[in-house]
């Protein structure tokens, strides 16, 4: 499964009053809201929102769900989680890749579970350097492992499509935790791995 199965409930319960604005808006910007091409467009909006908004609906903690006791305790990296967000300024899409690294202290968790994790912190209104520290702490406080390392990548259509419109320009975050925080070798080998 590619996506969390939350939806965001607050907006079905408020779906008749989310369509509406939505045809005000078409409205406001010079749409002919009565064409054909549109009269659908504030319910497939809305729909749209219960699924790229259910971040809401979901404690980040609560969907590590169960961890294993395991005495690994060398480098697990999981990388290339993709993620699609809305940034919270202009309520345009980014998206791009999340990369996690822990060193374990003796408990180990599910690897669907670090997708889940993306799923959950990106599907909110967002800016990427509070992503990247957000799975960072959550990773920290839940599996309590030596060290962490998140490193997340972004498109920003905000910037591609507007304003300065650099097309094509990623924006590179990342959050340190724990031994990689002291540790310039582990740091480098997290960095190295994810080439």
């Amino acid at each position: 499964m590619a996506s969390i199965d939350y939806k965001n409930t607050r907006v079905a319960e408020n779906r008749e009053l989310i369509e509406q604005h939505v045809r005000e808006i078409l409205r406001l910007i010079g749409e002919d809201v009565d064409r054909e091409g549109l009269l659908d467009t504030p319910a497939r909006v809305t729909r749209m929102y219960e699924e790229i908004f259910s971040g809401y609906e979901a404690n980040p903690r609560d969907v590590m769900g169960v961890t294993f006791d395991e005495q690994h305790e060398e480098l697990v990296i999981i990388k290339d989680i993709i993620y699609y967000s809305q940034c919270e300024h202009h309520m345009a899409p980014f998206f791009g890749k999340v990369h996690v690294g822990y060193l374990p202290s003796g408990k180990v968790a599910g690897l669907s579970k670090f997708a889940r994790l993306v799923d959950v912190v990106t599907r909110k209104l967002q800016v990427q350097e509070r992503i990247t520290s957000e799975i960072a702490d959550i990773l920290d406080d839940v599996l309590k492992p030596h060290g962490v390392m998140v490193v997340v990548e972004g498109e920003h259509m905000c910037m591609c499509s507007r304003g300065v419109k650099k097309y094509g320009s990623q924006t590179i975050t990342s959050a340190v935790r724990g031994s990689f925080r002291t540790d310039s070798t582990l740091r480098t080998e997290f960095l190295s791995l994810l080439k």
